[in-house]
């Protein structure tokens, strides 16, 4: 999806999974300054939007979601997953219960293969699944902000701010009165320093909830059974992580940021030394400067200086070894 916010002056467009909506409005320090002081929005339409409609919505979703939600209040938001079999996290979902309808946004072209999956669970029970990124738009506001809610906007709101599902019919003029727009690379750079992971950045096939820290925020552990859960509460009361979430002070003096991928290794070892972890993503931040998220093997010391390709690398502890 294409957002017609791409036309606001200073746009440019971003690439990737994140290809339909602004990557920067052309100063991105500005952006993220207005964003940490609660003003402006973000525009998160090229989001997957999925909706589930019925009287058994909340107990349905219940036995196939990570998180409790059996009993969701209206209007209290929550996060959730779908693991695999296996444990490996297959599904990341933002969801709020508006009284009638849970709404959910996930990561850009995975609402396909999510609804393909609640479909095949429907079996006898009164629900409805439909896909509403067509016709309906995430925006962001961060915390603090005072910008006027359009009324009949779901609203899921979270310590980092709220995100509204606006008719897409409406973008535009909740855009023209909701106070200067930033881009992705702004709000990324914020995600990357509150430590929170993304689905297919700080996950590959084999990401399990323990690693990035989502166990208690998406992964209640008190819920009954859900598929993948014998991997969750082994993982939990047996054992530890094969790796974890690390937050990264990179070297400022560099020009270029190291990308997604990039190997991560002791510096003790010297380039030749063997992997031990890499970036998942970077960023850079308006105070702290060059940033990053990285996985690392669970026995790395947490005081190891780091090189991330040619990079020196500080770790901050994430996710407990």
């Amino acid at each position: 999806m294409k957002s017609p916010l791409l036309t606001l002056p200073g746009a440019v467009p971003a690439e990737g999974v994140d290809e339909g909506v602004a990557a920067h409005y052309g100063d991105l320090f500005r952006e993220q300054r207005a964003l940490a002081d609660g003003t402006g929005f973000v525009d998160l339409s090229h989001r997957g939007v999925v909706a589930v409609t019925g009287e058994d919505r909340l107990a349905w979703l219940h036995l196939l979601l990570t998180q409790h939600v059996s009993e969701l209040p209206a209007g209290q938001a929550t996060e959730a997953l779908i693991l695999s079999a296996n444990g490996h996290i297959e599904h990341a979902l933002y969801l709020v219960d508006d009284g009638a309808t849970v709404w959910a946004h996930v990561e850009p072209n995975t609402q396909d293969a999510l609804i393909a999956y609640l479909e095949s669970m429907k079996f006898f029970y009164r629900v409805e699944v439909a896909d509403r990124t067509a016709d309906t738009a995430v925006v962001h506001l961060p915390a603090g902000s005072i910008a006027e809610v359009p009324e009949g906007a779901v609203v899921r709101e979270t310590p980092h701010g709220r995100d509204l599902f606006l008719p897409r019919a409406d973008l535009e003029a909740f855009a023209a009165q909701a106070g200067p727009p930033a881009g992705l690379l702004a709000y990324e750079a914020l995600r990357v320093e509150q430590h929170r992971p993304r689905l297919g950045f700080e996950t590959d096939h084999r990401t399990i909830p323990h690693e990035l820290g989502w166990i208690g925020s998406a992964v209640h552990l008190q819920k009954g059974c859900y598929r993948g859960q014998e991997t969750v509460a082994r993982v939990q009361n047996l054992g530890k992580p094969p790796r974890r979430l690390v937050f990264l002070h990179l070297d400022g003096s560099e020009v270029h940021l190291p990308v997604a991928g990039t190997e991560l290794r002791l510096a003790d070892d010297g380039p030749d030394g063997r992997k031990i972890g890499f970036i998942t993503t970077s960023a850079r931040h308006h105070e702290l400067g060059p940033v990053a998220l990285a996985l690392v093997k669970r026995n790395v010391p947490v005081d190891a200086p780091l090189v991330a390709g040619d990079t020196a690398a500080a770790q901050e502890v994430v996710v407990e070894p």
